[in-house]
């Protein structure tokens, strides 16, 4: 799976880069650069070898102990006349193998390595004599898996603090701007983000501002607007119900009780229609004791609602008791509105908060419209009674207050038939 942050997905993208550099590199090394000198190397060794057999063998027995000396002296060489039994060499350095093959080449003759007395050592026959030259056995040990392992672990290290110091750069506005958005409600005040930093990042900050700057005004305009609206025409309808009780007494009843009932749907109308504009507009955020809010509003409800209560009895939470009243109200009267008795309202623990789920009996909410519901003036025509009627903004103002509360709100079928409510309030004591 891709890593969820950018941190992370960018350092993995430097760091496969930086593999593939460094394997490009190690691979071009040894081609053209490892390679080529342990072989000249091994040749080199292989001709000072033969040169000192051939010159130790020229030398006259007196003059040999001082080649022997000056040769161990500057070049590290023993060189023995006596043969003696040893162990072939056991090494896994590719450059002797290299320097067998060279002198092999000079000699005309296979070599074998022999070890022995920490040296390696070489038999060369010449001029009669069966010599072995000894010498250190890592003089020409280049450690290339070391130098694999250092270019590895410093390529690493680079990569991880560049991509640190980058993505930080990058991040920082970027978590700015992830927090404000979540921040953001539609209503409430948000400070403007600091237009600072690359071109780019000034830009999304500056769009950003100009966005919740045009959506607060968006929001604020449709509020005035709605709530003018719905204040105004209470002026004609009582107007109109004055003038239906100023009618003269000869007025057929059956008329006069048809306009009086719709008069009440539109003042219920009206009424949800400055409920919603209100939508954003609550109290402060206080600590409440959730089980006594829950029990008043529950009494307050016109039919029964079963309370199944899960949680601790003591149970507190800080949020806007106003707005959670409105909310259970909603959701209770739109659930006794379409699906009659035999309402409950269960309250648990979850992982995340407090669960409040507001569970009915109904003919349920097909899954395809249980998004949908939510929005202002959507219906269920089909699978809700027309007769009950409804403005189609209750579930919206549920919607419209939890989204202002960071609270989250969704509707699932029940087994058995019905639906349920599922408010999901944070457990921030």
């Amino acid at each position: 799976m891709r890593p969820a942050s950018l941190l992370l997905r960018t350092s993995l993208t430097l760091g496969v880069s930086a593999l593939a550099i460094a394997l490009v590199s190690i691979a071009a090394l040894d081609r053209f650069v490892t390679t080529p000198l342990a072989e000249q190397s091994a040749d080199d060794e292989a001709a000072l070898l033969v040169l000192s057999a051939q010159t130790w063998v020229e030398l006259s027995p007196q003059a040999r102990p001082y080649f022997e000396l000056e040769l161990f002296e500057s070049h590290g060489l023993v060189v023995s006349p006596e043969v003696r039994e040893l162990q072939p060499l056991r090494s896994d350095v590719p450059w002797m193998d290299l320097l067998a093959l060279q002198l092999e080449t000079r000699l005309g003759q296979p070599v074998v390595l022999l070890e022995g007395d920490d040296l390696v050592w070489a038999e060369i026959p010449m001029g009669g004599f069966l010599l072995q030259i000894g010498f250190s056995a890592d003089r020409r040990d280049t450690e290339p898996l070391s130098v694999a392992l250092v270019i590895f672990g410093a390529g690493a290290a680079i990569v991880l603090a560049a991509s640190l110091l980058i993505v930080q750069r990058i991040t920082r506005p970027l978590d700015a701007v992830a927090s404000a958005a979540r921040q953001f409600r539609g209503g409430a005040k948000l400070e403007p983000l600091p237009e600072t930093g690359p071109s780019e990042l000034v830009t999304l900050a500056r769009s950003f501002n100009t966005m919740v700057r045009e959506i607060s005004e968006l929001i604020s305009n449709r509020t005035t607007l709605l709530a003018g609206i719905s204040h105004d025409l209470r002026t004609p309808l009582a107007r109109m119900r004055l003038a239906l009780e100023l009618l003269p007494e000869g007025t057929d009843p059956k008329l006069i009780e048809r306009f009086q009932r719709n008069l009440a749907e539109m003042d219920a109308l009206l009424s949800v229609s400055l409920q919603f504009a209100r939508g954003l507009s609550g109290e402060d955020v206080t600590e409440v004791e959730l089980k006594p809010l829950i029990s008043r509003l529950l009494s307050d409800q016109d039919e029964a609602v079963e309370l199944d209560w899960r949680a601790p009895r003591d149970l507190r939470l800080r949020l806007d008791s106003s707005a959670l009243s409105r909310v259970l109200t909603n959701l209770l009267a739109n659930a006794s509105q379409y699906a009659g008795g035999a309402l409950q309202l269960r309250v648990r623990r979850a992982t995340d908060g407090v669960l409040l789920e507001v569970l009915d009996r109904g003919p349920g909410i097909p899954d395809a419209d249980q998004t949908r519901i939510f929005q202002p003036f959507y219906r269920l025509e089909r699978s809700r009674n027309q007769r009950t009627g409804g403005s189609g903004l209750g579930l919206a103002i549920v919607k419209q207050l939890c989204d202002a509360q960071g609270w989250r709100i969704s509707v699932r079928s029940r087994v058995g038939g019905g639906a349920a409510f599922c408010l999901l309030l944070p457990e921030i004591v």
